[in-house]
């Protein structure tokens, strides 16, 4: 068998590497249901933003621009409810928050799907380091905004990554949390991917019976999520892409099974890779951390 084959087997779930969007989704009526989504303009956020309005879902769909949210409803086969929501902005965030809130939306699941990755240059905004803003910050401020209008049985799905394994030494960098003295591309992608599985486990654990919050790995997937890695890198992937890379609607599928497949309305602080229950790093499964990072991510959010 070849590692292709081997790496599209099927896992306990009955999916697995090689599953889509549109398989993991089978049979799904999905009306009356509404679903938020961060960048959903491009790449896995178009992508969810497709498959939930095929199922007959309502999709609040967030990106940079009001007017960028609402042309992905129509490259997406439908319309979406749009809203501008800068995450890298915290009152572009907030007012995003606000407008929801006064639509009086009751949300069955937030896919918190947006983010940045791998920025060659330590980039600071708001005293803040982009990718730890972007990633975590932005998203922490949305989705606990909003969780007054989560559903009983609502859904948050974190995208983490399994290069929140690429994280430094310490996991978060409490003493340096913007990373000055330490900074690399990818060890701070690591620690804002960290960040995000760890809050999905906080998260998880704060929420009331009925409501889920779960992390995921989507895969590695040739999106523009990647427009930062440099030629060389993104050459590479091209040439691998038929042996190792996913397509879009299977490095999709894991969270759409997790923001809307019953086997998973139960699974709460879980972190997810191809469709079933995965194993993080060390780091990942620290709840003192996690718990540390939420107090020291709000006294943050205070302060912007």
């Amino acid at each position: 068998m070849s590692l292709a084959s081997a790496l599209k087997g099927k896992g306990p779930s009955g999916f697995g590497y090689g599953s889509t969007t549109d398989e993991v989704s089978a049979g799904l009526d999905l009306k009356g249901k509404k679903y938020l989504v961060t960048g959903c303009n491009s790449g896995l956020g178009l992508e969810t933003t497709r498959i939930l309005i095929a199922r007959g879902a309502q999709v609040l769909a967030l990106a940079r621009t009001a007017d960028k949210a609402r042309e992905a409803g129509t490259q997406a086969g439908g319309t979406v409810l749009p809203y501008a929501c800068e995450l890298s902005e915290p009152a572009s965030v907030r007012a995003a928050v606000s407008a929801i809130l006064a639509d009086g939306h009751n949300i069955d699941a937030m896919i918190l799907n947006a983010g940045i990755m791998a920025l060659p240059q330590r980039t600071v905004q708001y005293g803040q380091e982009l990718q730890f803003l972007t990633n975590h910050i932005g998203h922490f401020i949305l989705s606990t905004g909003l969780l007054s209008r989560l559903t009983p049985t609502g859904r948050v799905v974190v995208l983490s990554s399994s290069a929140h394994q690429n994280a430094p030494r310490a996991g978060i960098c409490f003493d340096d949390i913007s990373l000055s003295k330490n900074y690399s591309a990818w060890g701070s992608y690591g620690q804002s991917k960290l960040a995000n599985l760890l809050f999905a486990r906080e998260l998880a654990r704060r929420l009331p019976p009925g409501q889920v919050a779960n992390a995921l790995h989507p895969g590695v997937i040739s999106t523009n999520l990647g427009r930062h890695m440099g030629a060389f890198l993104n050459g590479a992937m091209s040439l691998l892409g038929g042996l190792f890379l996913k397509t879009i609607p299977q490095g999709t599928a894991t969270q759409i099974w997790a923001a809307t497949h019953p086997d998973t309305a139960t699974l709460t602080g879980q972190y997810f890779a191809d469709c079933n229950v995965a194993k993080s790093s060390a780091h990942g499964q620290n709840m003192d951390m996690a718990a540390k990072l939420w107090v020291r991510t709000e006294e943050i959010v205070a302060g912007l």
